[in-house]
């Protein structure tokens, strides 16, 4: 269940964009996000000599989709110089480790698995993982131990920038028909956080469902939308991100139709709309909900009249 915290991040060269160290006070793990550039300087620390899990993070040029690579290590100097000289596709490392020393090999197997797991499940970045392996054998002390480890990695790893293990929009109620729209919590138990409001977004042969987040506005897979554009669509931005879609396979065609393969992240309700109806949209306004109020009456415009009763 999500609860204010604290989170801690050091600049060891006061450089926002250089090697960046993450820790929440009251626990002992830290994560460490180093660009490749400067993985010679990471190297001459200390901690490279510890067990840890690591993430190499990189973008797909051909189709700009976000990639991640997660291992283990006893040795990460080692281990890291390696993916340095045979892995091309990354451009930064995030490393978790124990500030006490006490992760194991045993730790970092299970953490490996565990991190895999809630990757594939999210479909937030392309994995760059062969296989995950089978499940290793973990005893119950243990298992506690890397479950509260683990959601420690996740917070710091979402702070940093990577959300690797949040899906777009977790969801307590699978069918995107019924019932408001309740996040999870990362575990699955029911988040006590407020419920997300479904929208509907209808044209010719489009039906597309989809909430809106603090990140921008998700569009639920299973939803459908219009295959052919509109000519005067086609020199837009919009159009470029659809066929970007397409090729990631986020969006499949069917007919006439194109349906949404996973739950998509828009940066905005209009580029969302745009995709779905194939031409330009004002997203707050096709976006409704079950009663036909607009996404604008919901949240756009109480911020206004909030903003005028301020003045």
């Amino acid at each position: 269940m999500a609860h204010p915290q604290t989170i801690q991040i050091f600049l060891p060269a006061g450089d926002p964009q250089g090697i960046r160290v993450a820790e929440i006070p009251t626990r002992i793990v830290r994560v460490i996000e180093v660009p490749r550039s400067l993985l010679g300087e990471f190297l001459k620390m200390p901690e490279p000599d510890q067990v840890g899990v690591y993430f190499l993070f990189g973008d797909d040029e051909a189709t700009g989709q976000m990639k991640v690579y997660v291992g283990q290590t006893g040795s990460l100097r080692m281990r890291l110089s390696q993916h340095n000289a045979g892995r091309d596709f990354w451009n930064r490392v995030v490393i978790a480790l124990s500030l006490t020393n006490s992760l194991t090999n045993t730790h970092a197997s299970y953490l490996e698995w565990l991190s895999i797991q809630k990757t594939r499940d999210a479909e937030r970045f392309v994995l760059e993982n062969g296989n995950s392996g089978a499940k290793p054998h973990t005893p119950a002390p243990l298992l506690a131990d890397c479950t509260e480890i683990h959601e420690t990695i996740r917070v710091l790893l979402s702070t940093l920038g990577y959300p690797v293990f949040d899906p777009v929009a977790r969801r307590a109620v699978t069918d995107a028909q019924d019932g408001p729209y309740q996040p999870d919590a990362p575990d699955g138990a029911p988040n006590a956080g407020p419920e997300l409001r479904r929208y509907i977004c209808t044209g010719p042969d489009a039906d597309a469902r989809g909430v809106y987040t603090n990140e921008g506005f998700v569009v639920l897979a299973g939803s459908t939308g219009r295959a052919e554009a509109v000519a005067s669509f086609q020199s837009t931005g919009y159009f470029r991100l659809r066929e970007q879609l397409i090729q990631q396979d986020a969006l499949r065609t069917d007919g006439r139709r194109l349906v949404f393969v996973r739950d998509t992240l828009f940066k905005s309700p209009s580029a969302a709309a745009a995709c779905v109806l194939g031409r330009t949209a004002n997203g707050p306004l096709e976006w409704r909900d079950e009663a036909g109020v607009p996404l604008w009456e919901h949240e756009v415009k109480p911020l206004e009249l909030g903003a005028e009763a301020a003045s």
